[in-house]
């Protein structure tokens, strides 16, 4: 088992570390990379995922577990932030909407096999979704968000171009999916490239913060996952992927939108960068407790 957890992961943290020296030693300017891959790879990688993903049962069963590990650590960590009169708009968030892009694809892919892919990407979906539209809307004074702004973003037109075609039975030009399908192909060493590359901003002020991001992050996610497994009936392999999906670090994404609304960013920052980096730790423990269950 020591094994195999090693052989899963060892891709995984390679990528990353690559980001990492690429970034210390070349500097690049990921920004742009970024936003090719957030607003092309990615995109063409959901279409190409969910275009040929059957309806069945199993998908209903899915969404709702992904929703619960969204949702239900936000309301849990609303009490908390009540108790102990922290910011719930910096410390909220980032326990909702976790890494299950740069960090859980790959994950998912290179533990389960190309069997998973399709399920990776209907989570990342589902907290993509309810970030661009859930997590902006508590982050926005007004507590609402642009339906044009949302028509806007490519990953929620590629999703609804793939349900449609998929819902609607209309066929896809082979050589139009093999196209999106090689694009969505790079996105996933992209990610943990960049991911990697966020490595240089670790600052030691914010150690502590990281600590308690991840504390919080477990439990949160324990939580979660432990009402999936009573009252959600999954599959062996999608509860596998649960454990992972609901104890995740955040999202890079936390930092782009507490920057956008001056939500304590550099708290926040704090949060993403350390509790991704304590990955290294928390990650094969939750992925040998997958693969044992």
């Amino acid at each position: 088992m020591f094994e195999k957890v090693i052989g899963i992961l060892f891709p995984v943290f390679a990528i990353v570390l690559i980001g990492y020296v690429i970034s210390r030693h070349l500097k690049p300017d990921f920004k742009p990379i970024n936003r090719i891959n957030m607003d092309v790879f990615v995109p063409a990688l959901i279409f190409s995922s969910l275009v040929t993903m059957k309806p069945d049962t199993t998908q209903v069963t899915l969404l709702a577990a992904a929703t619960c590990a969204v949702l239900l650590p936000g309301l849990l960590m609303f009490a908390l932030c009540r108790f102990r009169k922290i910011t719930f708009k910096a410390w909220g968030p980032p326990q909702m909407f976790r890494n299950s892009g740069n960090l859980a694809i790959p994950l998912f892919s290179y533990t389960f096999g190309d069997t998973a892919i399709g399920s990776a990407v209907l989570l990342f979906v589902v907290s993509t979704t309810l970030h661009i539209t859930v997590g902006m809307a508590l982050l926005s004074n007004k507590g609402t968000l642009s339906i044009q702004q949302l028509l806007k973003t490519p990953l929620l037109l590629a999703t609804l171009a793939a349900l449609a075609c998929n819902l609607l039975e209309i066929p896809v030009w082979r050589p139009v999916y093999e196209a999106t399908h090689l694009l969505g192909q790079a996105s996933i060493p992209v990610m943990l490239l960049s991911l990697g590359a966020q490595m240089v901003n670790l600052r030691l002020a914010g150690l502590r913060t990281g600590l308690m991001t991840t504390l919080f992050s477990l439990g949160t996610g324990a939580i979660a996952f432990a009402v999936i497994y009573l009252f959600i009936p999954l599959p062996h392999q999608q509860l596998q992927m649960m454990v992972l999906f609901t104890m995740l670090p955040p999202a890079v994404m936390n930092y782009l939108f507490a920057e956008r609304f001056d939500v304590e960013p550099n708290n926040v920052a704090s949060m993403v960068l350390f509790g991704n980096f304590f990955a290294v730790v928390t990650l094969p423990v939750l992925l040998w407790g997958a693969l044992a269950l």
